[in-house]
């Protein structure tokens, strides 16, 4: 039984601890559980259902946020073989932040590059709490030009509160290595498959997020800044955080009716966190099928869709019904 429950689940833990007590007195006993076991356990699927069939923003957030929900290191080992990882920007120092290197999908070598939070305290304070500084951006940046160099696609992973604000990172130009993923990924002229697997925060996602094609884990969110930065900025209260969630659409069926992603991962029924294995399983097969789709597509047209898939983003109509295209 995990030790971080969120309090939605506490309902769902308590029942499944019930389930657990029992099972091990009908293992232990000649008496016989099996009727009140599957009772149990039919009480816990359908607590589940509706629990989480019925989550609000907020709530999604925080099972992106949970602390046993797989990392990108935990995708990299289940999906891909062959893994080698690759350090440093070569310019000031390795951001453990990002990872990234050659890997092999089924036999396809792909670069996989991702954002890494870290599992433990000491690790999460080695990678800034997957929050990257400007030399881990340019770290991804040297593995997807490599990527180009031999002609391989490039799989990014999503999972970050935003980029790392320090004077520090500033000073090494945070911005404008952002600025220049953006620039340098939208002309990449390899398919490039984006997945965001928790948060998605600010310029800190888009920095590895311009791709042919954008995933989402059903419980991740996208979104210009945190839930907690924007109700400190708008209301000046950041215990607000449940109110800007709903007010930013930073779920993935809300960001998949907007045109924003192109496809929602399913998850397991209680998040990933319950069950990484079937999570990365159901990961991977969009993956090759996304995959297998854009290695045909020629790099010219290739690149003209990734434009034009941008571009669309943001249309809208007015009053008099005249839209963005139109104008």
């Amino acid at each position: 039984m995990a030790d971080y429950i969120l309090e939605f689940e506490r309902s769902i833990v308590d029942l499944e601890r019930r389930l657990d007590e029992l099972k091990r007195l009908s293992a232990g006993q000649r008496e016989n559980f099996a009727g009140e076991i599957r009772e149990l356990e039919s009480q816990v699927e359908e607590l589940k259902r509706r629990v989480y069939s019925s989550l609000s923003p907020w709530q999604r957030v925080q099972v992106a946020r949970h602390a046993d929900r797989p990392l990108c290191r935990d995708y990299i080992e289940i999906i891909f073989g062959d893994f080698v990882e690759l350090h440093g920007d070569r310019l000031f120092r390795d951001d453990p932040a990002i990872i990234g290197g050659p890997a092999s999908l089924d036999g396809q070598a792909v670069i996989v590059v991702g954002e890494q939070k870290g599992r433990g305290t000491r690790e999460r304070v080695a990678c800034n709490f997957g929050m990257p500084h400007p030399e881990g951006y340019r770290k991804a940046l040297r593995l997807m030009k490599m990527a180009e160099k031999f002609s391989l696609p490039v799989i990014s992973f999503i999972d970050t509160p935003g980029a790392f604000p320090g004077i520090g990172a500033e000073e090494r130009g945070q911005a404008l290595a952002i600025a220049t993923n953006l620039m340098e990924m939208s002309q990449l002229t390899v398919p490039i498959i984006v997945v965001n697997i928790g948060e998605g925060g600010s310029g800190g996602a888009l920095a590895l997020g311009v791709g042919d094609k954008v995933l989402m884990l059903e419980n991740a969110y996208y979104s210009v800044s945190t839930p907690e930065a924007c109700a400190s900025i708008l209301y000046k209260d950041a215990s607000r955080a449940a109110e800007a969630a709903e007010s930013l659409k930073l779920t993935a069926d809300i960001l998949l009716d907007y045109g924003l992603i192109d496809e929602v991962v399913k998850e397991p029924l209680g998040g990933a966190h319950r069950d990484p294995e079937e999570t990365a399983d159901n990961l991977k097969r969009i993956l090759k099928t996304s995959l297998n789709g854009l290695k045909e597509i020629p790099t010219k047209e290739l690149l003209a869709m990734r434009y034009a898939r941008f571009r669309r983003i943001g249309r809208f109509k007015d009053e008099a019904g005249v839209g963005a295209e139109d104008a």
